[in-house]
């Protein structure tokens, strides 16, 4: 089926299905941290992008929908998992990279917007689920098991507990208001020392 495009897209002419898919995301990510889920609507992504609002609804369901997938757009190679062999380093960069993302304001207002919007929104849940909370939970639990495969981390260690302890610590700092700030560097050094002195072999 072709994409459907406005009319200023048509006027130059048809585009490759990647390259559009890539100028909604562009056009949404700036959009998002420009003013926030709160002013985050499809109407303005596709003026924004040229594509038409029937080419957005297809490709995502809801407005959240298209926001998470253009936050992971922007975002997504700065919050990677990397094995280096390192359990501790790893999961501290990881964690780290996530802190520093928070530190800017407009991230840490669209990224808190997005999970308190996914509440009510059944869309954006289950993209949260499929496309970052589920993947990423998955890579961490598959570090971890890495880890164990080599010996530096205990072979009773569950290592879904281990994710829940670390990440469930950082988001309770970001989205508590009482906390706010407090999701810092030294504060993930400190998280990743105490878990790894439990579970270590």
């Amino acid at each position: 089926m072709p994409l459907q495009q406005s009319t200023s897209a048509r006027g130059r002419g048809r585009r490759p299905l990647e390259q559009v898919r890539a100028e909604v995301l562009d056009a949404a990510a700036e959009l998002l941290v420009s003013e926030g889920f709160a002013g985050f609507t499809i109407e303005k992504v596709a003026a924004r992008s040229g594509a038409s609002r029937v080419t957005l609804y297809k490709y995502w369901p809801s407005r959240g929908a298209l926001a998470l997938d253009a936050y992971l757009h922007q975002t997504g190679d700065r919050i990677a998992f990397h094995d280096t062999g390192d359990i501790s380093a790893d999961l501290a960069t990881v964690l780290l990279g996530f802190t520093e993302l928070m530190r800017i304001p407009a991230q840490h207002r669209a990224f808190t917007q997005l999970v308190g919007a996914a509440q009510s929104d059944v869309e954006l849940a289950l993209a949260f689920d499929s496309h970052y909370f589920g993947p990423r939970r998955i890579e961490a639990v598959n570090l971890l098991r890495a880890a164990i495969d080599r010996g530096q981390i205990r072979g009773d260690t569950d290592p879904a507990t281990v994710v829940d302890l670390l990440w469930g610590a950082c988001y309770q700092r970001l989205l508590l208001p009482n906390l706010s700030g407090t999701l810092t560097d030294d504060f993930i050094r400190t998280l990743v020392a105490t878990v790894m002195r439990g579970i270590a072999a």
